[in-house]
């Protein structure tokens, strides 16, 4: 008998049970195990409208007044002094000239919904979406911006939204990881992987990295060609092995979560090579389907691929997805960040993914997946109206759009606004903690309830703050 059993049977008994039980009605004990699965209804506060989420991000900071954000003063006043009558600090540059869009504008839908050329695809969508368009960050700054509408916090540490609900809904499919992150196949965006990290959670409910277009898609998960001596019996021999190791180890340390998501990956990994080649393989897919997310097209296809496998994800039973637009690795650009030319980069970032984006929707819809699938389009902040230099727009946080659609989302609405200029959000401001609130409600959590105990806080995906933004819903 070890020291541990010893000392729990000779003075635990039944005091130490009756101590557990109150200890669990106030919610004392330590957070559930880290592999936790189960059905939605174990975990709900009240009727889900959604299952799903796929977050689309656009990193670099897509500008809001080139895209959504329809200003025909901007227009008539360009080339003009830009005074909002106030001083205005920029980023990286002093304030030009009042800048109109390199884009034309034009109405869609039954909505008449004010869109920019630069997304005629997304445009022709318009009616399925709810937009935002007095979004606000706290910081002008990729990085803590970025993890801001990641995390709902500036600082790194804090659980992405996907490692959050992958905690709070567990997993749909035990054979594919509850959050599965598609990055920008050119590279990371600011702060990389930190950006899908579980924090304080149990570390089973980090993000899980896929990258479609690689010729290894998901690292390690099978033996080099050089490791010939590893066969079909001999890995399941050793991952035995390594399993009673490790339930040895575990059953010493317990509560002890990064062990506990190390034996959940192990065992992820096992099921993953075989499920993970099935999703990843497109050979199934149709001609029509291919072409419809740009396949066929090489602005379009590495973007187009991560969203058709974003949807071969979700319809596996995927909880959250998240794919990335825009990589920070310098120049020329292959980011939103369009300091220097906006007509150029966000142009090329326009084209390579608004018709992958727009196919998605279309897609979900088609299947009879966009009624419990949220979609969402963000970015970490926005764009300023006034050019830097003669051609690029500076950092904007003061207003931004993001958009939604699919489960429980009203579409052809919009929601606030921003002032003449785009420069600032002047109606219903709106931060990442009302987003977030509004899809932890669809998918039939209250976000207030939604709590783990870390350093003796309590803490939340929406920190202290955060409302339902329920004029955008169904």
């Amino acid at each position: 008998m070890r020291r541990r059993e010893f000392l729990w049977q000779l003075g635990g008994g039944l005091g130490g049970i009756a101590l557990a039980h109150l200890m669990a009605q106030d919610g004392l004990l330590a957070a559930p195990p880290a592999g936790r699965k189960g059905s939605d209804a174990a975990r709900l506060h009240h009727p889900p409208r959604a299952r799903r989420v796929v977050q689309l991000f656009m990193s670099g900071a897509a500008s809001q007044c080139d895209t959504f954000d329809y200003k025909p003063e901007l227009i008539r006043r360009h080339g003009q002094p830009f005074d909002p009558g106030e001083k205005v600090e920029l980023f990286q540059s002093e304030p030009g000239q009042c800048m109109q869009s390199p884009w034309g504008w034009k109405q869609y839908g039954q909505c008449g919904k004010w869109v920019s050329d630069l997304v005629p695809c997304l445009a022709a969508c318009v009616d399925e979406m709810a937009f935002i368009h007095s979004m606000i960050s706290k910081s002008n700054v990729h990085g803590p911006a970025t993890f801001m509408q990641n995390s709902g916090f500036v600082l790194p540490g804090f659980p992405a939204m996907g490692a959050w609900l992958s905690y709070g809904l567990g997993s749909m499919n035990e054979n594919l990881p509850t959050f599965v992150v598609l990055p920008d196949a050119r590279g990371f965006a600011p702060n990389g992987p930190g950006n899908w990290t579980a924090g304080f959670l149990p570390a089973a409910h980090q993000g899980t990295m896929i990258r479609p277009s690689a010729t290894n898609p998901i690292a390690d998960l099978f033996p080099p060609a050089t490791a010939g001596f590893i066969n079909r019996d001999s890995e399941a021999d050793g991952l035995a092995l390594l399993e009673r190791l490790n339930r040895a180890h575990q059953a010493e340390r317990p509560g002890d979560t990064q062990l506990d998501a190390r034996i959940a990956s192990y065992e992820l990994a096992a099921k993953l090579q075989s499920s993970a080649p099935e999703v990843l393989n497109l050979a199934d897919e149709t001609a029509r389907t291919l072409s419809l997310y740009g396949l066929d097209q090489k602005v379009t296809e590495d973007f187009g691929r991560n969203c058709l496998v974003a949807r071969r994800l979700l319809e596996r039973g995927v909880r959250f997805v998240q794919v990335w637009s825009g990589a920070d690795n310098g120049f020329p650009r292959r980011n939103w960040d369009s300091h220097e030319d906006i007509a150029r980069d966000h142009g090329d970032m326009g084209a390579s993914m608004d018709r992958p984006a727009a196919a998605l929707l279309v897609d979900l819809k088609e299947r009879g997946l966009l009624d419990d699938t949220i979609v969402m389009w963000t970015t970490e902040f926005g764009r300023m109206p006034c050019s830097q230099g003669s051609k690029g727009r500076d950092h904007n946080p003061f207003t931004f759009t993001t958009w939604l659609a699919g489960g429980g989302i009203r579409g052809g609405v919009t929601y606030g606004a921003s002032d003449e200029w785009s420069y600032k959000a002047v109606e219903r401001p709106t931060y990442c903690y009302d987003v977030h609130a509004t899809v932890l409600h669809l998918l039939g959590i209250d976000h207030t309830r939604l709590v783990y105990r870390h350093n003796g806080i309590d803490r939340r995906l929406t920190d202290v703050h955060g409302s339902v933004i329920r004029d955008i819903l169904a």
